[in-house]
């Protein structure tokens, strides 16, 4: 009987094992940092670089508390699924091209934001809010425009989700680019929410 316990124990090692999951989840901070690079340039904003957090002195007495992954028994680390953080890269040729299409392409959409005329969606797009602020001559162009851009910022999420590896997260890029279009837009540009009633910032 005994020579039995030994594979047996083998084998529901090697079951549990291949139990291990990695889940990667959508980082939203990098996709967030992510995304406000972007939007600063194409808003022509020079993001700040980060502060590093000064690093606290530690005494020699202070007790060490060991990582997490040494206090759980072995069995438990196997099964349960290990969590991976991915993070963001958004520095791809096709990425650089659609942001320097959208930098120059802002140049002539600012002062239509800034009057009113067109705005920022919900959905990380923008739209006409009010045609009548726009000269009859410069009707057509400004539609020409946001169509433009529309069609660019969804091909910039799909990329990003691409070359990240999980197209899956394009939905995701969606939402987090249409906060932080609004969040780093200057005061007094439109916004809608997703009833799609227009607030001034």
């Amino acid at each position: 009987m005994k020579t039995l316990r030994i594979p047996m124990a083998m084998l529901l090692m090697l079951f549990a094992a291949a139990c291990v999951t990695i889940n990667v989840y959508f980082p939203a901070e990098a996709a967030e940092k992510a995304a406000d690079r972007i939007i600063k340039d194409v808003y022509g904003e020079q993001p700040a670089a980060p502060r590093e957090p000064a690093a606290e002195p530690q005494s020699r007495f202070q007790p060490q508390v060991l990582p997490a992954r040494y206090r759980y028994g072995l069995l438990d680390w196997l099964v349960s699924p290990a969590h991976a953080e991915a993070d963001l890269s958004v520095n791809t040729p096709a990425i650089s091209q659609l942001k320097a299409d959208m930098e120059q392409r802002h140049r002539q959409l600012a002062p239509h934001y800034t009057s009113g005329a067109v705005g920022m969606t919900h959905d990380g797009e923008i739209a006409i809010r009010d045609q009548t602020l726009l000269a009859l001559k410069d009707r057509n162009t400004v539609k020409t425009l946001v169509a433009k851009e529309n069609r660019d910022r969804g091909a910039l999420y799909a990329e990003i989700a691409r070359a990240n590896g999980h197209p899956e997260w394009e939905g995701e890029i969606r939402q987090t680019f249409a906060r932080r279009w609004v969040d780093n837009a200057p005061g007094g540009w439109w916004y809608s929410s997703a009833s799609g009633s227009w607030k001034q910032k």
